[in-house]
């Protein structure tokens, strides 16, 4: 009511203002004015038109014509005396009244009116700007105020160590700390000092802010959430006082968790770059780094930060006292990857043909925040299909639209493009199974998805932490696969390769320069890592010389061309196999893994019949179905009418006596009738 109270009185003062200051501008009356010069008006006075006349003292001349039309005039100072004279002279004779008057005083408080105008408009609009300035976070003058959103859920919504699947070893590291927000007394008994922050260091989608929240939600403490972009502004001493208001916000809410999302906006290494040593985000980091200083080590307070750019951050910042421990948050490996699939499949229908372990398999280096991506676009194509439940073919489906992309049936491809692309993946689905200790092929397809004319999903049986010589260099036979197949087959080649030449390039690259793989050029690791990045170092320099450079150039060199040789070698003597399996993809387009081996060992026949076979028994499944699904209407309709028996006799039991009565009459007199007929045709 109030609120309301201060509007209206607002919009009336506005409206009062206006009208004031319409009354000031419109002129009030309605009569014509004319201006007259000296000229006109002499004329006019001559000719009789002037019906009256006034004399003011500011040299104006006033009057009313003829017409009742109301005129003006002005005599410049100049000219005042003798035009006067002369004006006075033709007036007598025109036998005019002539009357003179002072100009109107007007009260002083008139002329202090745009004054006080003035002072009333900027009044009303300091009271309106500091009205909107209590709104909220993102009002003029709330740049200083913290944008942290703390979160304090009830019981029923709280997220604990329960709903983080996987990171068992992460979670161990961070329950002390939830026990400190439970229990400070026995720490501070025994003089130990609670880490006061905590650095989640790991790829992006790896469930660093869940694993805070989960922190906060065991604990029962509030959460306060910021990301560190939301830290600095275009105004300067913006940041610090946000990071001030941050910090004077959490002691009052103590013991609570501050948690800081992508730390490496505001956080990055000072002195290089743009911007000198006076910008707004070293200020903002110098305030965030006094804060932290600032607090006591008891006090309940915990600055949890995630990133994943801990190379760029301040060393101030990773000291001790600061961010006193840093917690890795990587990939899950197989087994996390099924606990978390289970967690994200709890409130989904999942048939009973989906393999929770092979999914996992199949989602080598999935994040969390891919898994339950995957699983969403699962139900949508679920939906689409109009059916009930997630089947393991749709989850497989949504697997190949997340990693390659969405299905493009609908482009159109030439018959030679469609050729080029059967052999380019053949040849890299046979490589990969031909060679050993290379990971199976689950799909090879040629329908184009994404910005790819084709692929081969290749599943890994195991996940990898280290990659051997060997294996890299099998690796980049596989990929070389594709042009060696257009080499061999079509010759000639095509810009279908430029993936896969490309990939080559980096991983012969790396083994030379990184991973020290070259045994000419000895166990030296050549060049920096350091990337060029602002507010780092500007430029990166090489630690080799130009005649290392060259000797580099020539080991990428010879490990490329050896693996294509070797492609070349493997293919030239299974190129009955490349037609069967190619001819298998112009015939089928999509081929999963057991069907390209079946291409491959038994042949393009024996896949014909497995498909044909397959078809006849999808077909008996549908009538299957069918028949189950009529079955069960037929059940459906039988149980119905059987409820509706008990119904029908009720009603008729509760019919009137006197209709009964009157049916029961209509009946004796029916069969009275046949038998009077009866007798009469025995007559």
């Amino acid at each position: 009511m109030r609120k309301m109270f201060k509007n209206a009185a607002f919009y009336i003062f506005v409206f009062l203002l206006i009208l004031m200051i319409a009354r000031q501008v419109i002129p009030t009356t309605e009569t014509e004015i004319v201006n007259l010069t000296l000229t006109e008006l002499v004329s006019s006075i001559e000719e009789g038109k002037v019906k009256t006349i006034n004399l003011v003292e500011n040299n104006s001349v006033q009057g009313t014509l003829q017409d009742d039309a109301v005129f003006y005039s002005y005599i410049p100072s100049v000219l005042s005396e003798d035009v006067g004279k002369y004006l006075f002279d033709a007036m007598t004779k025109a036998g005019l009244e002539v009357t003179g008057t002072a100009p109107a005083q007007e009260p002083w408080i008139l002329s202090l009116l745009p004054m006080i105008f003035g002072v009333l408009i900027l009044v009303v609009l300091w009271f309106v700007f500091m009205q909107n300035s209590q709104g909220g976070g993102n009002k003029v003058m709330s740049f200083g105020k913290s944008r942290a959103k703390m979160i304090k859920e009830d019981n029923s919504k709280r997220i604990t160590f329960a709903d983080v699947a996987g990171l068992k070893e992460e979670k161990e590291e961070l329950y002390e700390v939830v026990d400190f927000l439970k229990n400070p007394k026995k720490y501070i008994e025994l003089g130990a000092r609670i880490p006061k922050g905590i650095l989640l260091i790991g790829p992006p989608g790896t469930g660093k802010t869940y694993l805070s929240r989960a922190i906060a939600g065991e604990a029962g403490v509030p959460f306060f959430s910021i990301s560190g972009s939301d830290f600095v502004e275009m105004f300067v001493g913006v940041g610090a006082s946000r990071v001030r208001d941050l910090f004077e916000n959490a002691k009052k809410n103590s013991p609570c968790i501050i948690f800081i999302d992508e730390i490496d906006a505001v956080g990055r290494k000072r002195g290089a770059g743009l911007g000198g040593g006076h910008d707004e985000r070293e200020q903002t980091l110098n305030q965030l780094l006094v804060e932290m200083d600032g607090f006591s080590e008891n006090e309940g307070i915990i600055l949890m930060a995630a990133t994943n750019r801990p190379d760029i951050l301040d060393p101030a910042l990773l000291r001790p006292g600061r961010f006193d421990r840093e917690i890795t948050v990587g990939r899950p490996d197989v087994r996390e990857r099924e606990e978390i699939i289970r967690v994200h499949a709890r409130n989904k229908p999942v048939a009973d043909d989906v393999d929770f372990k092979t999914l996992a398999k199949a989602t080598p280096g999935f994040t969390p925040a891919d898994i339950e991506n995957l699983l969403n676009e699962a139900a949508i194509l679920t939906a689409r299909k109009s059916e009930r439940k997630i089947r393991m073919r749709t989850i497989e489906e949504a697997t190949t639209k997340v990693i390659a992309g969405v299905e493009k049936k609908s482009r159109v491809i030439s018959e030679k493009e469609r050729r080029l692309t059967a052999y380019h993946e053949a040849g890299h689905a046979i490589l990969a199974a031909i060679i050993p200790e290379m990971d199976p092929v689950q799909q090879i397809t040629i329908i184009p998805h994404g910005r790819a004319g084709g692929f081969t999903m290749q599943l890994p049986q195991e996940d990898r932490n280290y990659m051997t010589k060997r294996h890299m260099e099998n690796e980049l036979i596989v990929l070389l696969g594709g042009r060696v197949a257009e080499r061999l087959i079509l010759h000639d080649i095509s810009t279908g390769a430029q993936n896969d030449l490309s990939r080559v390039s980096d991983i012969a690259r790396a083994m030379v320069t990184k991973y020290a793989m070259s045994e000419n050029l000895g166990s030296m690791s050549y060049g920096s890592e350091e990337e060029v990045f602002l507010g780092r170092d500007m430029t990166t320099r090489r630690n080799f010389s130009e005649q290392v450079a060259a000797d580099i150039d020539r080991e990428v060199r010879r490990l490329v061309d050896d693996a294509y040789d070797e492609a070349m070698r493997i293919l030239s003597e299974n190129i009955d196999k490349l037609h069967q399996v190619a001819n298998a993809l112009l015939e089928y387009e999509t081929i999963n893994g057991e069907e390209f081996s079946i291409a491959l060992e038994s042949g393009f026949e024996a896949l014909r019949e497995k498909k044909e076979h397959e078809e006849k028994q999808l077909e008996a499944d549908r009538l299957k179905d069918i028949a189950i699904y009529e079955a069960e209407q037929n059940r459906l309709k039988a149980a119905r009418e059987e409820a509706q028996k008990p119904a029908d006799q009720e009603q008729a039991n509760s019919k009137p006596k006197s209709e009964a009565e009157s049916e029961q009459q209509t009946s004796e007199t029916a069969q009275a009738v046949t038998t009077e007929k009866t007798e009469d045709e025995q007559h």
